[in-house]
């Protein structure tokens, strides 16, 4: 793996805490203006910069983009954002109740993607990779990273170790509780080399990101008579984690709409799953699915198990799609589908019956998480995975550290 050290964007010093902001893609305009009200250094502005323009702006327009640019100009001009003298790399702590996790900030080379050592496990969707690859060209930065995760170095962890015992950069917690503080490695030479040792890295959450990262990278190769591979925009922002440290949480769905009666679907569903009328409303273990439908939580167990040799067959997320939403419910592509939607695990069981008993919803599936292993399993098959089988939490914050392509 290449791995490399950065010249920062980063904020200025008593600032982390008003510009660090959620992702993107984990909140909608509305949500987003909510946040960064009040706030003119939330980093929202630039990386939901609709909230700056008219009501009803579409989300994808030349203007957004443009507003975007203007924005985080006005950070790095304004000295919210201030840029690191030489090239680092940085140690980057989230702190979710009892849950720590360490995360190595640097940037990976785009070839790595192209040749498969930074392993993939889903699907992108193409408006949403364009979408990317048009705000990362048109800012001329990763303002988000991807995130990474890598198996267990001994190597990395003392290193990581050392720059604990440091003096952080930043330290606040967010308005949701999580805890971040961010370090910097006093020599980013040693970490180089230790990653150049690892032979690949698994995007955990950040598809679109990786990908449209790539292909900014493949675009400005093309455009490069004299590119060597050691340009700025050959490599892109990542927050990499060791996979003990990682917490993997249930991504559940809500139907929406019944194709037929609620008679047809349970006869159906009889004939695949044992249903038990358990009350339980979270997964024991994999292989149980957790229904809600009528009031009343149920537990499915398939009657026969897909084998055990194919690692994307044996999700149980794939046990849902292949036996239920397929079939039964004629939703072939949730991608495409209007008739389900995806709540993160964070929200709770308590989430799903809201949907359902407020009428939004017919019925919702609790699932049981997803695991490091299977995700690597995948990822190493080359398979793909269906979509949102994986909610990782907490969420990296944007704005803390910025790569920029020049």
């Amino acid at each position: 793996m290449r791995v490399k050290a950065f010249k920062a964007w980063r904020p200025a010093e008593g600032k982390a805490e008003s510009v660090a902001s959620v992702p993107y893609d984990v909140v909608d305009t509305k949500g987003a203006a909510a946040l960064a009200a009040g706030n003119p250094d939330s980093f929202l502005h630039v990386v939901r910069a609709e909230i700056d323009l008219p009501e009803g702006t579409d989300a994808y327009s030349d203007a957004v983009y443009d507003q975007a640019k203007a924005n985080i100009e006005r950070f790095k001009n304004d000295g919210i954002l201030i840029r690191e003298e030489k090239p680092s790399i940085y140690l980057y702590s989230q702190q979710m109740g009892d849950h720590l996790q360490y995360g190595i900030v640097a940037t990976c080379h785009f070839e790595d993607y192209e040749e498969g050592k930074i392993k993939i496990h889903e699907k992108t969707r193409r408006v949403k990779e364009e979408d990317r690859i048009k705000y990362v060209d048109i800012q001329n930065a990763n303002t988000g990273p991807v995130f990474l995760a890598y198996r267990d170095s001994g190597k990395i962890n003392a290193m990581v170790d050392a720059a604990k015992a440091t003096e952080p950069l930043y330290k606040f917690t967010a308005v949701d509780g999580v805890a971040h503080t961010v370090w910097k490695f006093e020599d980013a030479t040693e970490l180089e080399a230790a990653f150049g040792e690892i032979p690949a890295t698994y995007v955990a959450d950040g598809h679109h990101r990786s990908a449209s990262a790539a292909k900014v990278g493949a675009k400005r190769r093309a455009a490069n008579p004299n590119h060597t591979g050691d340009e700025p925009y050959n490599y892109f922002l990542a927050v990499m984690f060791p996979e003990s440290e990682l917490k993997i949480l249930a991504y559940n769905r809500v139907i929406l709409a019944l194709p037929g009666t609620k008679d047809e679907f349970f006869a159906a569903l009889n004939e695949k799953f044992e249903v038990d009328a358990n009350g339980v409303a979270v997964p024991r273990k994999a292989g149980e699915i957790c229904m809600f439908i009528d009031g009343a939580w149920s537990t499915l167990t398939p009657k026969t198990m897909p084998g055990a040799t194919d690692p994307v067959a044996a999700l149980d997320v794939s046990i849902l799609q292949n036996e239920v939403l397929a079939p039964i419910l004629n939703i072939a592509d949730p991608r495409e589908s209007n008739d389900i939607d995806f709540i993160g695990g964070i929200k709770g069981t308590e989430e799903l019956e809201k949907w359902v008993n407020d009428g939004r919803a017919v019925m919702a599936f609790s699932m049981y998480p997803t695991s490091m292993d299977q995700l690597f399993a995948v990822a190493d098959a080359g398979m793909l995975m269906p979509p949102k089988s994986t909610w990782f939490e907490p969420k990296l914050r944007s704005g803390l550290l910025v790569n920029t392509l020049d």
